[in-house]
């Protein structure tokens, strides 16, 4: 325990905390520079975080928002569940376990001691979305009925052992993987990372003394939580909700309806989803950690960026997910879609305070992972190989701005694979990767733009698409439009055929999937847009002349590619 005897020192405070959270930003770097997969070195799809020997969070780097909260969960459930009398200096345990606080079975977290002069004194933790963690199809996603199809299901188990890799088990683990090479060399870049983040604690404690670091990280949780209590007081106290749907549970065209209560007060924030639907036998269910992750994530977005992400923050996070819903689901249901659906959560959560904080609450958004994966045998190698990424899409308009053309919404962070990266690494080429004209969601301030995105394939390939978004694009507000739906198109300059949203085609030498991701929903009437932005928005290819007529009220002429304002005038009078 600390002394009672050190007194507080505000400079002293700023620079442990920042140390503590600079030792978890490290730790990314080292992963992603170590990491073999497009999807951890390019698109940054993992995070890392630091725990006090009481299993509190301390310090979280903000690689992905999507792991807020789930980290949190996961981490104290696996570590108690192995035993920390178990674990010792050079030790390392591995999981994925969707049911002990993790996600879905790509995201696999890697958890060591801290030991300093040989006292336990914390916990680091690399969590990073594998690209194949075995199962049904190429990349672990698809349309599968129960969990153990998804791929191998890994408990808390050592995979390092005083310094070295369990050599039993890293080559049971890999076994079960088609990405061998791939995902070895990414779990090396965990165990690296992992190294770094001790190496740096343990520098810490060295130059400020153990008792000192652990007093001032008792400190750093109670101050964030007296500012995130403080910037709860600002927010519109009362109970607020809202409701919607993910399109269809990729088995059946039932809506999967999810509903979503906000209670903010003295207290914290409780956020009650009792009225969800009971989970499927489809790929749509979220296990507790994703949506506890949603949530967390939402009152993040509303409180200031600069206050900290640890357990003094999570302390007024309160949640009520029924068990054996959609956005808790029990043994043995599905979880790989769970992000779908926790996405949407997040879009819901903050629909239901769009008419008490109007000036910070984005129309609808892409609001889903948007996922795909694709594999086979690489003709180059004769290997087998995996893919996986998830698309951007439309982000909502705001009260004062568009929204963002082709990003990943709300707590996905995840970057855009580069087509030369991609094409250089696996078997495929993109023949078009582009913004998708007139998909945004019309308003004073429009929708961001879908993105579309075919891929060739000159070789037999399995090709998963784990998505939503193509029954109903996101809701426009205050009068503004609905974004575009997402299209999911096989062939589409040949016999074009639709494919569903959660579906695995097997592709021939030749053929081409198009992927296009929705628009985000427009703020307030298009009729309201000033006439410039709507000549920018048709001089980019953002917008045709149709629908800038039709649907802005807006006459450009082509000729000269300036606005006519007389007959915008006259087409404006008419707006009902």
């Amino acid at each position: 325990m600390p002394s009672p005897e050190i007194k507080f020192d505000p400079i002293q405070f700023e620079v442990i905390r920042n140390a503590l959270l600079e030792a978890t930003e490290e730790m990314t770097v080292a992963l992603r520079r170590s990491a073999y997969s497009t999807n951890i070195k390019t698109r940054a799809d993992f995070s890392c975080a630091f725990f006090d020997r009481d299993l509190q969070a301390v310090a979280q780097a903000f690689a992905q928002p999507s792991h807020l909260g789930s980290l949190a969960e996961f981490v104290p459930r696996a570590i108690r569940e192995y035993g920390v009398e178990n674990l010792g200096p050079g030790d390392a345990i591995l999981s994925n376990h969707p049911y002990l606080g993790g996600v879905h079975l790509n995201d696999i977290t890697l958890m060591s001691p801290v030991y300093h002069q040989d006292e336990l004194f914390g916990y680091v933790a690399s969590l990073a979305h594998h690209v194949d963690v075995g199962g049904g199809a190429p990349a672990s996603i698809g349309a599968f009925r129960e969990v153990f199809q998804e791929g191998i299901i890994i408990p808390p188990v050592k995979l390092v052992n005083h310094g070295e890799i369990v050599d039993d088990v890293f080559r049971l683990v890999l076994e079960q993987i088609r990405s061998k090479r791939e995902t070895a060399g990414d779990f090396r870049a965990q165990i690296a990372a992992n190294n770094t983040g001790i190496r740096r604690i343990v520098a810490l404690l060295d130059q400020k003394g153990a008792d000192t670091v652990a007093h001032y990280i008792n400190e750093l949780l109670d101050y964030t939580e007296r500012r995130t209590r403080a910037e709860i007081s600002t927010l519109p106290q009362g109970s607020f909700s809202a409701d919607g749907y993910v399109d269809n549970d990729g088995f059946t065209d039932k809506p999967v309806y999810l509903a979503g209560k906000m209670v903010i007060d003295a207290d914290g924030v409780l956020f009650d989803l009792t009225g969800c639907d009971r989970q499927r036998r489809a790929p749509v269910n979220s296990t507790h950690a994703q949506t506890f992750a949603a949530c967390a994530y939402v009152l993040k977005a509303l409180i200031d960026p600069d206050i900290p992400v640890n357990a003094g923050f999570y302390r007024l996070v309160r949640m009520i997910a029924p068990p054996g819903t959609v956005v808790n689901c029990a043994p043995p249901g599905p979880v790989v879609g769970g992000w779908e659906t926790q996405m949407r959560v997040s879009d819901i959560l903050l629909k239901a305070l769009a008419h008490v904080l109007p000036e910070r609450v984005p129309a609808g958004t892409k609001a889903m992972m948007a996922q795909l994966g694709f594999g086979g045998t690489d003709p180059r190698s004769g290997e087998l190989y995996a893919y996986y990424e998830t698309m951007a899409g439309g982000y909502g308009g705001r009260a004062t701005s568009d929204g963002p053309d082709a990003v990943q919404a709300h707590s996905q962070n995840t970057e855009n694979a580069p087509v030369e990266e991609t094409e250089i690494n696996y078997p495929v080429r993109i023949l078009r990767y582009e913004l998708v004209e007139n998909s945004e969601g019309a308003g004073e301030y429009r929708g961001g733009l879908g993105l579309r995105r075919d891929y060739l394939f000159d070789h037999e390939v399995a090709f998963t698409i784990l998505a939503d978004r193509d029954r109903w694009g996101p809701w426009g507000l205050f009068g503004g439009e609905d974004g575009e739906v997402a299209r999911y198109v096989l062939n589409p300059d040949a016999e074009a055929a639709k494919l569903g949203s959660k579906v695995t085609v097997h592709l021939k030498p030749g053929d081409v999937v198009s992927y296009r991701t929705c628009g985000g929903g427009g703020y307030n009437p298009p009729g309201e847009r000033h006439p410039l932005s709507v000549l920018h928005d048709v001089r980019d290819g953002k917008v045709s002349l149709e629908r800038a007529r039709d649907i802005y009220r807006v006459a450009i002429n082509a000729g000269t590619w300036a606005v006519d304002m007389e007959e915008t005038a006259k087409l404006r009078q008419n707006i009902d």
